[in-house]
């Protein structure tokens, strides 16, 4: 047996890179992890997502990762579209409150959950990229993480968040580092205390935690996995 034997799972954002390392590590834990990406399921959309969520039956652990910065690069505020704006919202906030709509429904009258939401450094600082609905969009994921945790908490239900600072995980996040160069990458390094670039291990590592069953008495907490580079 193991610590997630019989426990029932939904990573969403699992295509590639952070959200395919969480699922391997809570399937090695022990649960059934059903993996969601875009091709899959349209997790902006809310007919879609209920539907997805109704025919699961159990679910114990919800890991919202979905999100990204949809091919964005930073645009002066100024001249920056709704529609713009609002894709990446939709694919960060929206998904995450879709998501959590859904297994709420589920693990309520169960009387157990385990909900976890990737932010990002950003939502706890500033973009490294400069868009500015991707750092909202974050920022926004912790504060529903602590209402979340503060309704959900009488029904066995805890709602945590993890917050990542730079990982190389997938070809946006390689394409960011390379365009700094040498200087720019030692500059980001410098500013690190362990002076490495983290992995999708290390993030996978905290969500292992809050989604264990011994982790019932910590809810509303943001991790920050970032080797320090964020020390308050």
């Amino acid at each position: 047996m193991t610590e997630l034997s019989g426990r029932v799972a939904v990573v969403t954002g699992a295509a590639q890179g952070i959200g395919r390392e969480i699922a391997r590590s809570i399937r090695e834990a022990g649960a059934e992890v059903h993996e969601v990406d875009k091709d899959t399921v349209d997790l902006s959309d809310t007919a879609a997502t209920d539907r997805f969520f109704a025919g699961l039956g159990a679910l114990d652990i919800l890991v919202n990762v979905a999100g990204g910065v949809c091919g964005q690069t930073h645009t002066p505020i100024d001249e920056l579209g709704d529609e713009a704006w609002d894709a990446v919202v939709d694919a960060n906030l929206r998904t995450t409150f879709t998501c959590t709509r859904a297994a709420a429904r589920i693990m309520k009258p169960r009387g157990y959950g385990r909900i976890v939401n990737i932010s990002s450094g950003a939502g706890r600082s500033v973009s490294l990229t400069g868009i500015q609905a991707y750092t909202s969009a974050k920022a926004g994921q912790i504060g529903f993480t602590r209402q979340m945790a503060h309704e959900l908490g009488e029904f066995g239900i805890t709602v945590n968040c993890v917050a990542p600072g730079f990982v190389l995980s997938n070809p946006t996040t390689q394409k960011q580092w390379e365009s700094y160069g040498e200087e720019g990458q030692q500059a980001l390094l410098a500013k690190i205390a362990t002076r490495r670039t983290g992995t999708p291990e290390d993030i996978a590592r905290g969500v292992r935690f809050f989604v264990a069953p011994d982790a019932g008495w910590v809810s509303g907490q943001v991790l920050s996995i970032d080797g320090g580079h964020s020390l308050f």
